[in-house]
């Protein structure tokens, strides 16, 4: 009504009725609109809307290698059952090249994780930590007696195979959350509290669940958890604080390294105890009592003790 008065005189009674034509109001043409929220058309796009630029092929071939975990401790174990001497070189200077490789795979680690990860894991998610570690001494000891009791083990073996299953966490798990991008700093403070608490609590369930005492060194194993875990990650985190253009060049190797480090750790293990166990597996095989005797048992036990262990994880 207010754009007709503006343009002139009532129309006649007699026209009253006729339809009036709506005004054409002064929009502007369509193609002449532009969102004024969005970015010009000169401009560049904001980060957020820039997508990431692909990382190079060499990357994804380093992290498909490390995926080969388990074909590189396959094959370890095969080369330590047909040649033990193979490992001889890294065995004859154990405990110090077990403990060096150790500390290895925990600065690799090291390098791809920040101080502040640790702190606000600890900050943010207490309860991840506790809920982890109870599972640990909770979950594992119990099935290492079910499976004890299942299979109706000597105590000789039923002590083992639960003091096996009241062991903490150790640096594998660590290696295996890197390699499938995971939550490494909850797995490396998991591995850190589970290991502290087994001075009280190895023991403890040892003796509950099997009747054995297992006593720990409380010292020795506190100063080895300081010296495998604690020191290299700090360490690493700290070169990735000081040295950020080199530790972004050496970060994709991180994860294969490590997993090549760990392989070696458990093959050169693996072949220490296949040449103390040689004579007492030839016996069994040869008298085709492998799978009927205490060796096959204490394969089953072990096989399954894991496996449930994983299902339940």
């Amino acid at each position: 009504m207010a754009l007709l008065l503006l343009r002139g005189p009532l129309p006649a009674a007699s026209a009253a009725f006729r339809p009036t034509p709506t005004p054409r109001l002064p929009f502007p043409r369509r193609r002449s609109m532009r969102c004024l929220a969005g970015p010009s058309a000169g401009a560049p796009a904001p980060p957020s809307l820039t997508p990431a630029p692909a990382p190079p092929r060499w990357h994804a071939a380093l992290s498909a290698a490390a995926g080969l975990y388990p074909a590189y401790v396959t094959a370890g174990a095969a080369v330590a059952v047909a040649r033990p001497e193979s490992f001889r070189w890294f065995v004859a200077r154990a405990p110090g090249s077990y403990t060096a490789a150790l500390g290895f795979i925990m600065l690799a680690m090291g390098l791809t994780l920040r101080l502040d990860d640790f702190a606000a894991l600890l900050r943010d998610r207490p309860l991840a930590i506790l809920f982890g570690c109870a599972a640990q001494y909770t979950v594992m000891p119990a099935l290492g007696a079910i499976v004890s009791r299942v299979l109706g083990l000597p105590p000789s073996l039923s002590v083992g195979l639960i003091l096996l299953a009241s062991c903490p966490g150790g640096t594998a798990s660590n290696v295996v959350t890197l390699v499938a991008k995971g939550d490494v700093p909850l797995s490396v403070v998991m591995t850190v509290c589970s290991t502290l608490a087994a001075v009280f609590l190895t023991p403890l369930l040892t003796k509950v669940l099997a009747g054995a005492y297992i006593p720990v060194d409380a010292v020795k194993l506190s100063l080895s958890t300081l010296q495998v875990v604690v020191a290299p990650i700090i360490l690493g985190s700290s070169i990735q604080s000081a040295f950020p253009s080199v530790v972004k060049f050496v970060t994709p190797f991180a994860p294969l390294l490590a997993v090549l480090a760990s392989s070696l750790l458990a093959c050169s293990v693996f072949s220490e105890n296949f040449v103390r166990l040689r004579t007492t597996i030839a016996d069994a095989s040869g008298n085709g009592k492998f799978f009927s005797g205490d060796i096959g048992v204490v394969m089953l036990s072990v096989f399954l003790l894991h496996f449930a262990g994983f299902f339940f994880g």
